[in-house]
């Protein structure tokens, strides 16, 4: 029976290698998950630690069982689950920290690196950003560092570093040859059904008081707008989303809407017209945002029938798309059923309301004399527009109008929609955003979360629908400055909206711009993207053979380069050397090849005694070695050893 071969133990300096790597790994996940599970897998780091350090023998393997079950049912009571994107991440986590209690030889080494590198994707699960991406870098050149210590324990530190630089250095070609080859997939590769759009912020299809507030708190961008030519000013940019006809109480939610491919109007081709493109962040919902109104569609995107954009599924991966808007357009006659739902109050919600709405009802005066009335009304109050506005109960508009006049977009929208129902003039509210902030930089438009905004729409007859915002005639800074110029002074503000200072500001601009050159040719090179890219490098119709038939050729002649450059840079022999090492390998076919720790006259000796024929020649060719290699060589000595060596039969 053979005998079992021991393994070899790690070393002290590869289990901290090891111990780095996991950390590495682990560390940038901790915040994405449940705070026991990050206590749990900091306190087997530092018992693995604590072992190292005091040299003290691991844990038996029945220890790490029962560990290993109780993390496992720890995970299945917090998600319910064992599978899916954040209960695998969970338990691979759990793993890796208990995977070093176990760790003894290399080959438990090798399977810790493995998960590190499996462990460092799933950091993409969450964000796709360039610090997220600089940090997965920092984690595969740790842990290619530790894989290496593995082969080679007395490896220093810089050269480990240096080896594992130079290895991604070389991988760099081939990650580009894969990026720009590789076929595309529609959606993200890790959008697993069950925490697709997981965590994704953006506005709702309801309206309640605090909805928009609570968003409007967020420095997160919700899409960059790029326009080919004029842009509006930014009075003007109101970003149209969820329409909201129906009253329940003090919630806003959706009327009667139906979806088309077509618009249900027409576009006024004098009035001015805006092209643009936007990329959409993930949010979750299936409505895309556009400048009122909508010249076009963008591709595969249909519309409502109060007119808002729809995707076809819900936007769980960055979307870009391209369109064009109108200032003026032609209405349709509204449905009636429309138009009843957008008189429909609640008749037990805001009484006081009401009552001034519908005293504007004298006989004679014309829906635009109570719009007008109502505009007024709304301009005369001494309304303060803030973040903190106090708490109302059921009747919010009544409380808003008459008691507190304090509040922010959706009051006033929610508000002056009441009135002039009240009125007798069909309204609903519109939710979207306003404005945005221009970056110098690159002349994108970007749009954030605290720009969120509602504002009002009512029906004239001879007119159609006509946009009317509340806020901007009762508190006109929001509307022509921004958040902070609207709000009384020291009111908390979004981060990016309160701070005032330049440098900051410049050196914001510039990061949204390369985040926005990364969004657009990063993450956003989608299969469109990539048919373009690649019939502007000369493939007329590119399909997945022809590309997976390039990205063959092409990593088979980087990796022939690589080896050529291998070959070209390595030790070039000596020309002595290359003699003797040619006479040691032709003897070699006769079994006689030299040792490594054999000198000339040793080897000669050995020979000879072998081969008794070729003794004589063996020692000459020795001798005229030892002279070329250890005296001072000539032209003539190494031609001769150079004839020797060729004549030489053993």
């Amino acid at each position: 029976m053979k005998a079992k071969v021991p393994l070899h133990p790690l070393t002290p300096t590869q289990t901290w290698w090891l111990l780095a790597t996991g950390l590495a790994a682990c560390a940038p996940l901790l915040t994405q998950l449940p705070a026991w599970l990050a206590a749990v897998a900091g306190a087997a780091f530092l018992w693995r630690a604590a072992l190292a350090g005091w040299r003290q023998p691991l844990p038996t393997r029945w220890v790490l069982v029962l560990v290993s079950l109780a993390g496992t049912a720890g995970v299945l009571m917090e998600y319910r689950t064992l599978f899916g994107q954040r209960a695998g991440v969970a338990l691979l986590l759990i793993f890796m920290a208990l995977k070093q209690l176990e760790a003894r030889a290399p080959r438990d080494g090798l399977a810790i690196v493995l998960l590190a590198y499996f462990l460092t994707l799933t950091q993409f699960f969450e964000n796709q950003s360039i610090p997220v991406a600089l940090t997965t870098l920092g984690v595969l050149v740790i842990a290619t560092a530790a894989l290496a210590s593995l082969t080679d324990a007395a490896a220093r530190t810089v050269s480990l570093f240096r080896l594992a630089g130079l290895l991604l250095v070389q991988a760099l070609p081939f990650m580009l040859i894969l990026f720009v080859l590789f076929p595309r997939i529609s959606g993200p590769l890790w959008g697993l059904p069950s925490d697709a759009g997981s965590g994704l912020t953006g506005l709702s299809d309801q309206m309640s008081p605090g909805t928009i507030n609570n968003l409007i708190q967020s420095d997160a961008i919700a899409f960059r707008a790029k326009f080919d030519g004029p842009v509006p000013s930014k009075q003007e940019l109101y970003w149209r989303g969820p329409v909201l006809a129906r009253q329940d109480g003090r919630s806003w939610r959706p009327g009667i809407q139906s979806l088309d491919t077509k618009l249900s109007y027409q576009v006024q081709h004098d009035s001015p017209s805006y092209a643009y493109a936007i990329t959409l962040e993930p949010h979750n919902k299936p409505w895309l945002f556009a400048l009122e109104l909508p010249a076009s569609l963008p591709a595969d995107a249909l519309i409502t029938s109060d007119f808002q954009l729809h995707a076809k599924k819900p936007v769980q991966e960055r979307l870009r798309y391209a369109l064009s808007s109108q200032t003026a357009v032609h209405y349709s006659p509204e449905n009636p059923r429309v138009l009843a739902e957008a008189l429909t109050l609640s008749a037990t919600h805001n009484p006081r309301t009401t009552k001034v709405g519908a005293g504007w009802t004298a006989a004679g005066s014309s829906d635009r004399q109570r719009l007008q009335r109502a505009i007024d009304f709304m301009r005369a109050q001494r309304f303060i527009y803030t973040l903190q506005p106090p708490l109302m109960g059921a009747h919010v508009a009544d409380e808003f109008l008459f008691d507190h006049q304090r509040g922010f977009c959706e009051h006033f929208a929610a508000s002056f929609v009441v009135l002039m129902r009240a009125a007798g003039v069909p309204a609903r509210v519109v939710t979207g955003y306003q404005g945005g902030e221009r970056n110098p930089v690159d002349d994108t438009w970007v749009i954030r979360q605290s720009d969120a905004h509602a504002w009002a729409e009512v029906w004239l007859e001879q007119q159609g629908w006509l946009r009317v915002d509340p806020t901007a005639v009762s508190a006109p800074a929001r509307i022509e400055q921004n958040l902070a110029a609207a709000v009384p002074v020291g009111e908390p503000l979004p981060w990016l909206a309160g701070t005032g200072l330049d440098w900051l500001r410049a050196a914001r601009f510039r990061w949204w711009a390369v985040s926005n050159t990364w969004n657009q040719w990063v993450l956003g090179y989608n299969p469109e993207r990539q048919r373009d890219f690649l019939k502007r490098l000369g493939m007329a119709a590119p399909d997945w053979r022809s590309m997976t038939a390039t990205l063959a050729v092409l990593c088979g002649l980087m990796l022939l380069t690589l080896v050529g450059v291998m070959l070209y840079r390595r030790p070039r022999r000596d020309p002595v050397e290359r003699q003797w090492h040619k006479l040691s390998c032709r003897l070699a076919r006769r079994g006689l090849a030299r040792h490594a720790w054999e000198g000339p006259a040793d080897y000669a000796r050995r020979v000879a005694a072998e081969l008794p024929a070729a003794a004589d020649d063996i020692r000459a060719i020795a001798l005229l070695y030892a002279e070329l290699r250890y005296g001072a060589p000539s032209a003539t000595s190494l031609a001769t050893l150079r004839r020797r060596v060729s004549d030489f039969k053993p």
